[in-house]
């Protein structure tokens, strides 16, 4: 691991956390039973993911998450060996549980995602003091669902209250929860081809097309925009220009938690103020080699340096 060089605070939220389990079998049948030849339980959430890859890069972020019941305490237990500081808030109900399937021949990929236990605004109080606090002064990361009880706009206030605090925020998060955040100008955003679709409300096939309506939202107020492309690979969007790089060749395993490694590269990057490039370079790396492992398990950081050489980025504007 790399000597952490990020003299600043960062904190990721995590409101809808999960317990990820993942199961590799032979083949799915009907009505048949199906004995895994691999199983993973790792701890899961799109926050607590970047935080995990963050420490993959030797940077220990601030984790804020909402964890409940007995679930949530095995999550907390396995996160420690995870993520750098950890500030759980407690709840009653259970954490959810989510389910990746793997089958090896034909591969394929199925994910089933459960539901979060239901949060007060009390909690929501809590666990959005406890985050501004580590946040404070540095970056602020808001990614992926809220569970019950929670305001649709959660991830536009707090963007403005990261920047009451000096604090920069990143947001990764559905298109609805994202477009909300957009008039606050968040310091980084990474939608999907998907996600930036439903944001401008058409088909975007080719890449051009792609990089207009990233250089779009930069004009209107965001400072970084990078849209993950899957196998196509990523634009991205600042000051300086914008670019795109393909990703590298890897033996795709399972996608789980490559785009929120990806964020975590982009952040890291960005805080040792690393070019563009760079930028680019090293979060498309580390979401693919996150692509490239087992189950729910992220990228190390030689798995993701190993990665970069494959990496060409080329200047688009």
């Amino acid at each position: 691991m790399a000597e952490e060089t990020v003299r600043f605070p960062i904190a990721t939220l995590t409101l809808n956390p999960t317990l990820d389990v993942s199961y590799t079998v032979p083949r799915l049948v009907t009505d048949q039973k199906a004995h895994a030849t691999g199983t993973r339980y790792d701890p899961g959430g799109n926050g607590v993911n970047v935080a995990r890859g963050l420490v993959s890069l030797g940077v220990h972020a601030h984790a804020c998450l909402i964890t409940g019941g007995e679930i949530g305490t095995l999550l907390t237990r396995l996160l420690a060996d995870h993520a750098g500081y950890l500030h759980p808030v407690q709840v009653a109900d259970e954490t959810r549980i989510n389910c990746t399937l793997l089958q090896e021949d034909p591969p394929l990929q199925y994910e089933v995602d459960g539901v979060g236990p239901k949060v007060t605004d009390e909690v929501m109080a809590e666990i959005s003091e406890i985050f501004l606090h580590f946040a404070q002064d540095g970056i602020g990361v808001l990614t992926g669902s809220i569970p019950p009880g929670v305001h649709r706009d959660v991830y536009a206030k707090l963007t403005r209250q990261l920047q009451e605090h000096n604090a920069r925020a990143v947001v990764d998060a559905q298109s609805s929860l994202l477009q909300e955040a957009l008039p606050q100008h968040p310091y980084l955003i990474k939608p999907n081809r998907y996600e930036l679709e439903l944001l401008c409300g058409r088909k975007l096939p080719r890449i051009e097309d792609v990089a207009r309506e990233a250089q779009i939202l930069h004009q209107e107020g965001v400072e970084h925009v990078c849209v993950s492309l899957g196998g196509e690979g990523a634009v991205f969007v600042d000051d300086s220009g914008t670019y795109f790089a393909a990703p590298p060749q890897v033996n795709v395993i399972s996608t789980v938690g490559a785009g929120d490694s990806m964020v975590a590269g982009l952040i890291f990057t960005l805080t040792q103020g690393q070019d563009s490039t760079d930028v680019l370079r090293l979060g498309l790396a580390c979401g693919s080699a996150t692509a490239a492992t087992p189950g729910t398990r992220i990228f190390t950081e030689p798995e993701a340096r190993a990665l970069m050489d494959q990496i060409t980025v080329e200047r688009l504007k």
